[in-house]
C-alpha cells in the first residue's frame, strides 16, 4: 500500500502546486480575491486547478478501492499516468485550451480503468 500512499501524495502535491500557481497568477495580474475572472492567463490556470480538483474526486477513491481489491502496484502505475496526464493537461490548457484533449484523456482514462478494474475484482471476490 506504500506505493498507493506515494501516488496519492504526488496527486495532492500537484493540486497544491497548481493552487499556488493560481495565486501567483492572481498577484501577477493584480486580480483581487474573490474575483475569478480577469487576465486570460489567470483564468486558464484557475480552470486547470478547478478541473484537477474535479478529477481528484473520481481518481482518489478509484485509486484506493483498486489498491484494496486489485493491486496496489498496478494501481500506482496507472495513478502515475494520471499525474503525468494532469501536467500535460496544464501545459496544453495554458497554451491553448482547445488543445487539452490528450492531457484530459491521460487523466480521465486511468480513473475509469482503476474504477472498473476494482469493481470487477470486488465482484470476483463475491463469487
Amino acid at each position: 500500500m506504500e506505493v498507493t500512499v506515494i501516488v496519492t501524495f504526488l496527486a495532492l502535491a500537484q493540486y497544491v502546486v497548481f493552487g499556488i500557481q493560481v495565486g501567483t497568477m492572481r498577484g501577477k495580474h493584480e486580480i483581487k480575491a474573490p474575483a475569478t475572472t480577469g487576465h486570460p492567463e489567470f483564468e486558464r490556470m484557475n480552470r486547470v486547478h478547478h478541473n484537477t480538483m474535479e478529477q481528484l474526486v473520481l481518481f482518489l477513491p478509484a485509486l484506493w478501492i483498486h489498491a484494496y481489491y486489485a493491486s496496489p502496484l498496478y494501481g500506482a502505475a496507472i495513478g502515475l499516468v494520471f499525474v503525468i496526464g494532469r501536467f500535460l493537461y496544464r501545459a496544453e490548457y495554458l497554451k491553448d485550451p482547445a488543445s487539452r484533449g490528450l492531457g484530459f484523456t491521460l487523466s480521465f482514462i486511468p480513473s475509469a480503468v482503476l474504477l472498473i478494474w476494482a469493481l470487477v475484482a470486488a465482484i470476483l471476490r463475491l463469487v
